[in-house]
C-alpha cells in the first residue's frame, strides 16, 4: 500500500521501547493513529492505564490517538506505514513475525541502529531477504535521544532509501514545527553511521571514565570520524553522508551525552565494571557492544585500517584493560592526518 499525500494515516511501529515510544508519540503529534506493539501483555497493559510508558519514558503521557497492543494483526491490520524499532539482533526474527501480516505493503521504515549478529549484514540486506525485492527499504536515523524526541525537543533526523520518492513521504509524516526530517538516497551510508558511532560512544566513555579530559575526547572524535569514512565508503557509502547528521551529527551527540547508553557502557567499564555488571546496571540494549564485533570483523575482512574500533573491541571480547586500550591509541607511528 504505498504512502499518500493525505494528512491522516494509520501507522503501525513495532518495538515500544523508548525509541519506540518517541517515535510513535511524534507521529501521533503529527495527527496519525498509531498502534504501538509490545511483546509482552503486562507491558502492554501498563502503558495503555497509564497512558504512558512508565518502564522507559516515565512521565511523558501518551496522545489518545495512541493505543498499545500486543497483538500484531492489530497492529498492522489497515496500516498506511509500518515501523520496526527493534534491536538488530531482533531485526530478522521480527520481519518474520510480521512478514504474515504485511498485505500489500510496498516499503518498510525502522529506526534500529546495527548490523545482524553473525552475518555481519546490514539491516536492508535482511529486509530484502525477509520480505522480497517488492518490498522498499526505509531507514530512519540521526542524533536524536528518546527523550528528548517525546518531550517535543527541536531534534533532526536522516531518512534514507534508495526510491527517493519515498524517504519524502516518509519525511513529511515525521516533520513538524520542532522535529526536522531531511532525505538521502544513501540508505549503506545511513545505517554505517548510525551503527560505528555506537561504538566510537563505547570509547569515548573509556577514555572520560579515565580521567584524559577534553582533549582526547575531541581528538578521538575527529580520528573515529575518519574510521567512520573509510570504512562506509569501502562498504558502499557516499562520503558525504559521514558529514551530515547519520554521520558526524550522530556520533557527537552519541559519544558526549551520559543520556547515550553506549558512552555510559565505556564510563563503566573504566570504572573496573566488568561487560556484564557494566549492562545490568544499565539495564537496556547496548547496541555497541554487539556491534564492534561485527564492524571489526568487516573490517578486518576489508583490510579497512580501524583503530578505535579494535581498541574498544579488545576491551570487550579478548580482556584488554581500558587504560591498556587508550595507551595502545596514543603509542601508534606517527603518520599524516590526512589521507
Amino acid at each position: 500500500m504505498p504512502l499518500t499525500n493525505a494528512s491522516t494515516k494509520t501507522v503501525g511501529v513495532i518495538g515500544a521501547g523508548s525509541w519506540g515510544t518517541a517515535l510513535a508519540i511524534l507521529l501521533a503529534k503529527n495527527h496519525s493513529h498509531v498502534h504501538l506493539w509490545a511483546h509482552r501483555q503486562e507491558h502492554v497493559d501498563s502503558i495503555n492505564a497509564a497512558r504512558c510508558n512508565m518502564r522507559y519514558l516515565p512521565g511523558i503521557p501518551l496522545p489518545s490517538n495512541l493505543q498499545a497492543t500486543a497483538d500484531l494483526q492489530t497492529t498492522l491490520t489497515g496500516v498506511d506505514l509500518v515501523l520496526v524499532v527493534v534491536p538488530s539482533h531482533a531485526f530478522r526474527s521480527t520481519l518474520k513475525a510480521i512478514q504474515p501480516f504485511m498485505g500489500k505493503h510496498q516499503h518498510l521504515v525502522w529506526a534500529s541502529k546495527g548490523l545482524e549478529p553473525k552475518t555481519n549484514k546490514l539491516l536492508h540486506e535482511i529486509c530484502r531477504e525477509e520480505l522480497g525485492n517488492a518490498v522498499v527499504p526505509v531507514v530512519v536515523t540521526g542524533p536524536t535521544f528518546a527523550a528528548e524526541v517525546a518531550k517535543g525537543l527541536p531534534s533532526a533526523v536522516t531518512v534514507a532509501c534508495e526510491d527517493e520518492h519515498y524517504a519524502v513521504q516518509v519525511a513529511r509524516m515525521l516533520h513538524n514545527d520542532v522535529f526536522r526530517a531531511y532525505i538521502s538516497t544513501d540508505i549503506i551510508g545511513a545505517q554505517i553511521g548510525g551503527a560505528v558511532k555506537n561504538v566510537i560512544a563505547i570509547a569515548a566513555g573509556i577514555a572520560d571514565g579515565l580521567g584524559y579530559g577534553a582533549n582526547t575526547r575531541a581528538a578521538l572524535i575527529t580520528r573515529a570520524l575518519a574510521e567512520v569514512v573509510r570504512f562506509g565508503v569501502k562498504m558502499g557509502g557516499q562520503r558525504d553522508t559521514f558529514m551530515g547528521l547519520a554521520g558526524l551529527g550522530d556520533l557527537i551527540l552519541t559519544a558526549t551525552d551520559n543520556q547515550s547508553r553506549n558512552r555510559r557502557l565505556g564510563l563503566l567499564l573504566a570504572k573496573g565494571k566488568t561487560q556484564q555488571q557494566a549492562t545490568e546496571e544499565i539495564g537496556q540494549v547496548t547496541e555497541g557492544l554487539h556491534t564492534a564485533k561485527e564492524i571489526y570483523t568487516l573490517a578486518q575482512q576489508q583490510k579497512v585500517d580501524m583503530p578505535i574500533t579494535e581498541q574498544v573491541y579488545r576491551v570487550l571480547f579478548e580482556g584488554l584493560s581500558p587504560n591498556d586500550s587508550v595507551q595502545a591509541l596514543l603509542s601508534r607511528d606517527l603518520k599524516p592526518e590526512l589521507g
